[in-house]
């Protein structure tokens, strides 16, 4: 029997566990402090609901698909945004939704890139280009909080579409367009334009060819959406910068687009953009825990006492409840000798240990150990309270 994981799942364990739940911790506050509330979805869902209308999407195409004991047709969640379908129903508008999942995908691996992983995802149902501004900031903030110094890019899918129709693009061909533009960032610009030239557009090239200003999409009537962002982002202190050949992979956006970059990985660490859910504009985005964790230069919490009991166990006990009750992190070793117990502490990265012997309890003073300077002293219970809190 096999006891290694499949490929692209992974275990997270000890101090990378740790620095996990600290970013997935700080993201889930900055989540509440904007007004979003939190909601659950299955990971398991029917085939066809998973699928919804954007079955030609890459993402849609990578999903694992299931089948139960009745022999119906389903799928693992490849993403949260289209269970807004279901739970979005009713809601008073607009409805600031987080949710925090593992999702997953049947594709190739890279070292950034896993079949199952956690995304934190932001929506707005109900929003208008106000709110948008709003999920930037939000955003800039949970990365500022955990170290990363990120680059905004945004562009608009009515911008990429108004001037595929003012080129005279086919309509049948224009998705497919828009798509291999994306890769303008990830391919040679050969590879690009003989792609382009399969669907009749390569002359889309000299607009999207990466040396145009800003001002030379000013002709078109929907960069005036792009324009309005700009100034609302401004008014949070976000820095956004338009990329025309930005298009994200999944059809269903309607409006702007962004992605997320840092200098330190190649790969995007957020995206999202505009969408209907059931007829209603809305807008969000998914943080990717994975790759934020891999560049987050943020340590987890670890625990930060010991007890050693040296045939004191009820004191021991005692004293370790009184610091949990006062939200200080606390394990206890009650059979382990001495030098053992120091090395696990060590092995742990745990900063002080204190010792409960028979004399210590007598004189209501106790031995504490600074594991990183060594240096030791004696405190009364309150004094450790204060000292570890």
């Amino acid at each position: 029997m096999k006891s290694t994981t499949a490929k692209g799942f992974k275990d997270f364990l000890g101090e990378e566990a740790a620095k996990r739940t600290k970013i997935k911790s700080w993201i889930e506050e900055t989540f509440k402090l904007y007004g979003f509330e939190p909601a659950e979805t299955p990971t398991i869902e029917f085939e066809e609901f998973v699928r919804g209308d954007n079955d030609k999407d890459e993402a849609v195409s990578e999903i694992f698909n299931l089948e139960d004991r009745g022999k119906r047709n389903l799928a693992l969640k490849y993403e949260s945004t289209f269970q807004l379908k279901r739970i979005a129903k009713n809601q008073k508008l607009p409805y600031k939704v987080y949710q925090i999942a593992r999702v997953f995908r049947d594709e190739p691996t890279t070292s950034n890139r896993q079949r199952e992983f956690t995304q934190c995802d932001a929506d707005i149902i109900g929003s208008t280009p106000k709110e948008e501004a709003e999920l930037f900031s939000l955003v800039k903030k949970i990365l500022e909080n955990i170290k990363i110094k990120p680059t905004i890019y945004i562009n608009n899918r009515r911008l990429l579409n108004e001037i595929l129709v003012s080129e005279n693009i086919e309509e049948k061909y224009r998705e497919k367009v828009i798509q291999e533009l994306d890769k303008l960032d990830k391919l040679s610009k050969k590879e690009v334009a003989d792609n382009l030239k399969k669907l009749k557009a390569e002359k889309l090239l000299k607009i999207f060819d990466g040396n145009g200003k800003d001002s030379d999409f000013e002709k078109y009537n929907f960069y005036k959406e792009i324009k309005e962002l700009k100034k609302l982002c401004k008014i949070y202190g976000v820095k956004v910068e338009f990329q025309p050949t930005l298009a994200r992979g999944l059809s269903y956006y309607n409006g702007t687009i962004f992605e997320i970059k840092t200098k330190e990985m190649k790969e995007t660490i957020c995206g999202g953009g505009a969408y209907l859910i059931d007829g209603t504009q809305s807008f969000g985005f998914a943080l990717g825990l994975d790759r934020l964790s891999t560049l987050s230069k943020l340590e987890g919490d670890k625990t930060k006492v010991q007890l050693i009991s040296i045939d004191q166990d009820e004191k021991t006990i005692r004293l370790a409840e009184n610091l949990r009750e006062n939200k200080i992190s606390t394990n206890v070793l009650l059979s382990k000798s001495i030098g053992k117990a120091l090395d696990y502490a060590n092995s742990k990265g745990i900063e002080k240990v204190i010792f409960i012997g028979e004399e210590e309890v007598k004189k209501k003073k106790f031995k504490v150990k600074d594991m990183k300077t060594g240096k030791e002293e004696f405190l009364s219970e309150e004094g450790i309270v204060k000292s570890s809190g």
